[in-house]
């Protein structure tokens, strides 16, 4: 029952969240007074919340999620977990998650975490994921307050470096959102969810990848120049930015498409743990 609960919250996307976290909060650690404690409410906090959003995605796509292979055997769409219990599990989730980043971090971070739900459940699963093509990128705005809470819970204020980085994780989503709608296409077909790939075909939807990745080098380039990432950071960015486009720009065609997808998408992972964690690693003092 315990591992029936845990799976509804959807673990490999907390985890994916939390790297994105903790990158927030060692990019304001740099300039801001911050400690181990702070970092591991945050994380509990966020995932908390993140784990809510997720239940109530299961419960509201149960009869999508019956449509695609991918998930058709969630317990949810099953009917192997009382839907009530599951909601009453969310609640909980995202009152305690909420709590922990008001009592521990700041009332700033606890608001924006609650903003970034209301797009995700409310505007995100309920209505722009089935209705229309701009789901994604609707998606995209509540996938990037997660580093934009963890840069919170450290500085309490909203800086340029703060709207550089959720700017960073918007457009990082997009060409990873896409490149998973494009090898899971049929999916999306099969459950009639209009991502841009499946409306408008593969070409258009690679070319909007290719200028997303593009806006992405220069937002990490800006975030370089403008905020407080050092020469590691950039030495970092710079070659998973590079991997990135290199990949991106690839000729795509119908018979490859499903392969060049995976590989942007695998990058694309790349990408954001190689940025978190050089972020991380040049807080480590150094000495010789």
């Amino acid at each position: 029952m315990i591992r029936g609960y845990l799976s509804i919250t959807k673990p490999g996307i907390i985890i994916g969240n939390l790297i994105s976290v903790a990158a927030g909060y060692f990019l304001a650690a740099k300039s801001e007074a911050a400690d181990g404690l702070l970092l591991l409410c945050t994380l509990a906090g966020v995932a908390m919340v993140i784990a809510s959003g997720c239940v109530v995605n299961n419960i509201f796509d149960r009869d999508i999620d019956l449509k695609m292979d991918r998930t058709r055997g969630r317990l949810l769409a099953q009917g192997d977990i009382n839907i009530d219990h599951a909601f009453v599990f969310a609640i909980v989730l995202l009152l305690a998650g909420t709590a922990l980043l008001y009592g521990m971090a700041n009332p700033l971070s606890a608001v924006v975490v609650l903003l970034g739900y209301v797009f995700y459940v409310f505007f995100y699963t309920m209505w722009y994921k089935r209705n229309s093509v701009y789901g994604t990128l609707v998606g995209s705005v509540s996938g990037a307050v997660p580093p934009l809470v963890g840069y919170l819970a450290v500085t309490n204020y909203i800086s340029l470096e703060a709207v550089l980085l959720f700017a960073l994780f918007c457009l990082w989503q997009m060409p990873h959102s896409y490149a998973i709608a494009m090898f899971r296409m049929q999916d999306y077909k099969n459950a009639g969810i209009p991502v841009l790939p499946v409306v408008s075909g593969i070409e258009k939807a690679r070319k909007h990848m290719i200028a997303y990745v593009i806006a992405f080098n220069l937002v990490a380039l800006a975030l370089f120049l403008l905020g407080n990432g050092g020469y590691e950071y950039l030495v970092v960015a710079a070659g998973v930015c590079f991997m990135w486009t290199q990949v991106t720009f690839k000729k795509v065609t119908e018979e490859n498409y499903v392969e060049w997808s995976k590989a942007v998408f695998k990058v694309s992972l790349l990408v954001v743990m190689g940025i978190s964690t050089v972020l991380g690693v040049e807080l480590i003092p150094f000495s010789i």
